[in-house]
């Protein structure tokens, strides 16, 4: 379900960036479309994993069991979402495996899922621009000509996100670097990025722009006094808001809601007024 299609939508009408110099950007869902669909791989997945224990639930009760903190757990590393299936594992009886192999399941069937996307691109069959959210590039572009450093981290593995940012041509934008998941998970995560800059005294918190079509970055961005816009598109055509994403997105805590980058030059007009 979507809604109508604005161009952006003001929830924090004082939100202003005039003073921001750095951005923070989420990956998948905020700028690539590489991996749109992951859910409908790892769902089913998982989904498998509890039916082979034979507890009588039917297949929609698992279903809405595992989308239900599938969806709760996105935009933390892929491995939270790991964990919290071998604890449904364990509950149900069962003798869960390691978290970090559920993952590398869950990636070697998502890589067969998308590896045609991939190399489409890397063949100069398929554009750049047809996996990114319309009007990324020219985001980047204003926020680099503005003065702000970007920073772009993921949920994602690191290797993967990495080679997918080079893939799409966004790595050079990123002065301040590029960050993914690794499977020490303890070692990194959005909020602890987003104190190392603090701690090096790059900015202030309320000099963070945070980009971010999940919770999480919103919340690690609003937590240290920041703006955070919410990016809720709908990830088909990449016109619309998703109403999901959208009210997901309101609740976490973000300052705007956009579908895509299409009307930045309109948006950015409020948010870098005075």
């Amino acid at each position: 379900m979507t809604q109508a299609d604005p161009s952006f939508e003001i929830l924090n009408s004082d939100a202003r960036a005039t003073e921001a110099r750095v951005a923070l950007f989420d990956f998948d869902g905020t700028l690539s479309l590489l991996r749109a669909g992951w859910a409908n791989v790892m769902v089913p997945m998982m989904v498998e994993e509890l039916e082979r224990l034979k507890t009588g639930e039917s297949e929609a009760e698992l279903e809405s069991v595992v989308r239900e903190f599938v969806d709760r757990l996105t935009g933390k590393q892929t491995i939270y979402q790991m964990i919290e299936l071998a604890r449904q594992v364990e509950l149900r009886g069962g003798s869960p495996r390691d978290p970090l192999e559920y993952k590398r399941q869950y990636l070697d069937l998502l890589g067969a899922r998308i590896e045609h996307r991939l190399e489409g691109v890397r063949t100069g069959q398929a554009p750049a621009e047809q996996y990114l959210v319309p009007g990324s590039i020219r985001l980047l572009e204003d926020l680099k000509a503005r003065g702000l450093r970007l920073y772009l981290a993921s949920g994602t593995d690191e290797p993967y996100m990495k080679m997918e940012a080079d893939l799409l041509g966004v790595t050079p934008y990123f002065d301040g670097g590029v960050f993914g998941a690794l499977d020490d998970y303890k070692s990194f995560s959005k909020r602890i990025l987003i104190q190392r800059i603090l701690d090096r005294s790059e900015c202030h918190g309320q000099e963070i722009l945070g980009f971010g079509d999940g919770y999480v970055e919103i919340e690690n961005v609003k937590g240290v006094g920041g703006v955070a816009i919410g990016v809720a598109t709908d990830e088909g055509a990449c016109l619309s808001v998703d109403a999901w994403k959208r009210d997901r997105l309101a609740k976490a805590g973000a300052d705007g809601i956009i579908p895509n980058y299409l009307q930045w030059d309109a948006y950015a007009g409020r948010l870098f007024s005075k």
